[in-house]
Formats: C-alpha cells, sequence, structure tokens
C-alpha cells in the first residue's frame, strides 16, 4: 500500500512565475487597447511606411527603406509592448487591489517581475510574426542569416527587461492615472526624440551624445545593426542590459503592492 505524505511549503520560483506568467498572458490578450498598442499602431505604421512610399522621404537609415524600416518598427513594437501596455497594466492593477492580492501569495517581487516580462515575451513573438510576416510581404531583405537571428534575439530580450523595469518602476510608485499620462507620455518623447525611427545620426550633433546613451536608441540601432548589417550588436546589447540591472535593482526595492 502507498502512502502519500504531505509536503507543506512553497511551490519551486521557476513554477509560480510560469503560473504568474500564463495568467498576465491571458489578462492582457483580453486587453483591446493594450492589443491595439503592441500590434494594430505598428503594423499600421510599418504598412505606411512600406506601401505607400513614405519611407522613401524620410531619414530612416542608409539602406533600402524597406530595410531600415522593418528593424524600427520592430523597436516600437518591443517599447510598445514592453512599457507601455505594461505600466499601464500593472498601474491599473495595484489600483484595483490585484497588485495587493499578490503580494499575499509567495510570490516576490523578483517573481513578479519575470512573470511579466514573460508574459510581454510571449505578446512579442506574436508581434514579430505579424510584422516580419508582413516586412516580407512588402520586400524586405534582412542579411547576415543566423548572427542576425542571434543579434535579435539578444537585443530583444536585453531591450524587453530594460522597458519592462522602467515601466514596472513607474507602475509600482505612481497612481494609476499618473502612471498612464506618464507611460503615454514617455512613449511619444522616445517616438520622436528616442532614436526609435530615426538614427541618431540624424539628430542635432549637440543631441547626439545624450539621444545615444538612451534604452530606445540602443534598442533600434541594435536591431537595426542586426539585420541590415548582419551584425551581433553587443555595444547596444550592453547598453540595454546596464539600464535592465539598474532598473530591475530601483523594481526591487521600490515597487509597492498596494
Amino acid at each position: 500500500m502507498t502512502t502519500y505524505a504531505p509536503q507543506p511549503g512553497s511551490a519551486p520560483f521557476s513554477r509560480k512565475v510560469l503560473a504568474h506568467t500564463r495568467m498576465e498572458f491571458k489578462l492582457l490578450i483580453r486587453n483591446g487597447e493594450q492589443l491595439l498598442l503592441a500590434l494594430v499602431i505598428p503594423l499600421g505604421l510599418l504598412l505606411l511606411l512600406g506601401a505607400t512610399g513614405l519611407g522613401n522621404r524620410l531619414p530612416l537609415g542608409d539602406a533600402r527603406p524597406i530595410d531600415d524600416a522593418v528593424p524600427r518598427v520592430l523597436a516600437l513594437a518591443v517599447l510598445s509592448s514592453s512599457f507601455t501596455s505594461l505600466a499601464i497594466a500593472t498601474g491599473f492593477e495595484r489600483r484595483y487591489g490585484v497588485i495587493k492580492r499578490l503580494g499575499a501569495s509567495p510570490l516576490s517581487r523578483g517573481g513578479l517581475l519575470a512573470g511579466k516580462i514573460g508574459a510581454v515575451l510571449i505578446v512579442q513573438v506574436i508581434q514579430f510574426a505579424v510584422l516580419v510576416g508582413a516586412g516580407f510581404a512588402l520586400g524586405w531583405k534582412p542579411v547576415g542569416g543566423a548572427q542576425a537571428v542571434v543579434g535579435v534575439v539578444l537585443t530583444v530580450l536585453c531591450g524587453t527587461a530594460a522597458f519592462a523595469s522602467l515601466g514596472l518602476l513607474m507602475a509600482g510608485v505612481l497612481r494609476a492615472e499618473a502612471t498612464l499620462a506618464a507611460a503615454n507620455l514617455i512613449y511619444l518623447l522616445l517616438l520622436v526624440g528616442g532614436a526609435v525611427m530615426t538614427p541618431v545620426d540624424e539628430y542635432p550633433e549637440g543631441m547626439q551624445s545624450v539621444v545615444r546613451l538612451l534604452p530606445s536608441a540602443a534598442l533600434a540601432t541594435g536591431l537595426s545593426h542586426s539585420t541590415v548589417d548582419g551584425i551581433i550588436p553587443w555595444a547596444a546589447a550592453l547598453s540595454l542590459a546596464l539600464w535592465a540591472g539598474v532598473l530591475g535593482y530601483l523594481v526591487s526595492r521600490t515597487f509597492r503592492w498596494d
């Protein structure tokens, strides 16, 4: 006869994170506004740049317009899902008490961060499948083969960690309404002045040294170097990893559950 002895205690950290990732993903895909920001806007911008000839009139880079446009739109998609959508959703979760309930569970701040980033990465797989497919349909020709793929994956992982940490930092210390306003404002400022759609070299000379330090510039530049130049952007990845480390530490120290 087999006997079963109870094993009281918390589940392993990995299991808790996976469970939280599944829950976060379900919440994200049920939110139409966040899906609009994460997918519809980047896709619409890519179609506008690639199908209307607008890309020929904008300073996207030195390669063919569609080859420059796709990696920069991918960077915008990462910014949308990992920062803006995540910050706003988490801010209102705090307001409605969802985060406080999670605080009563064995889930740590690190587990909360890991679960949310995991859900964002799943959303990004969907984003990239749609945007890359649209890019190929518009004539996009990336170079570099496997090395380009490694560069894209490395840049996206580091960029997602950095921007998700920034979003959680804001959502963890600001009121929901303030997070909503600040996240949208920063999104627009980075889109216009953060070298997302325009190379750093196109900015006034006095601004370039500052813009180059922004995580948005590292993200867009890294994706562009990967697919246009066919190289692994180690410098951009290192910059994003440093941003992720600093911001992640601040999240672990300042995030409020209530």
